[in-house]
């Protein structure tokens, strides 16, 4: 088993040698049992319902061709559909925009997707150390021979990314493919609008 030192050495190591396709860490993402319970809790809360109803209401304005929050922008290309909201812009505390992070993963996972993959990535870049955590959705399929394949709204990719442990900004891209096995995907802003149904 390697030393403590080693370790340090090691960590220090990959860190130098990281790059944008090479990260000094990658591991899986996980939360503890202490923060599913928090997420719960916050659930139970107003905040989660006003981010879902900004959203909602910024998506419309920018629909509108009207300018909006600069805290927000929306993607908007024939393949890629999605937003990024700079966080820290905002007064929001951490662990508020950890749980919306996470509602956002629950919510879509409700449209029929699975969570493909969760995980955080460690860059050591030039003048901050960038953490990136991800959550990759795509569509439950079953593949049908004859059949084209449902994409829904295309794969969908929620990631935090956090310069020296605080939180820059929080994107969303959904992805389609245009590709003679999928059916036309389904539209981006339909998927707003299931965001913004709140229970």
């Amino acid at each position: 088993m390697p030393s403590f030192w080693k370790q340090i050495k090691s960590a220090f190591s990959a860190a130098e040698q990281s790059s944008p396709s090479q990260p000094a860490v990658h591991e899986l993402l996980t939360q503890s049992v202490a923060d599913e319970l928090a997420f719960e809790q916050w659930k139970r809360t107003e905040s989660g319902a006003r981010l879902l109803d900004w959203l909602a209401e910024e998506y419309s304005i920018f629909r509108a061709k009207r300018p909006g929050d600069q805290a927000l922008a929306f993607l908007d290309t024939p393949s890629s559909k999605g937003f990024i909201i700079y966080f820290h812009r905002m007064g929001y505390r951490t662990e508020e925009i950890r749980h919306f992070f996470y509602l956002l993963k629950e919510r879509i996972q409700a449209f029929n997707y699975r969570v493909d993959l969760s995980d955080r990535r460690i860059y050591n870049r030039r003048d901050w150390v960038e953490t990136v955590e991800r959550h990759y959705l795509k569509p439950r399929n079953k593949f049908v021979p004859g059949e084209l394949i449902d994409q829904r709204y295309g794969n969908i990719a929620i990631s935090l990314e956090s310069r020296d442990d605080q939180i820059h900004h929080l994107r969303l891209r959904a992805t389609i493919y245009r590709d003679a096995l999928y059916a036309k995907g389904q539209d981006f802003s339909d998927l707003m609008h299931q965001l913004g149904q709140t229970d």
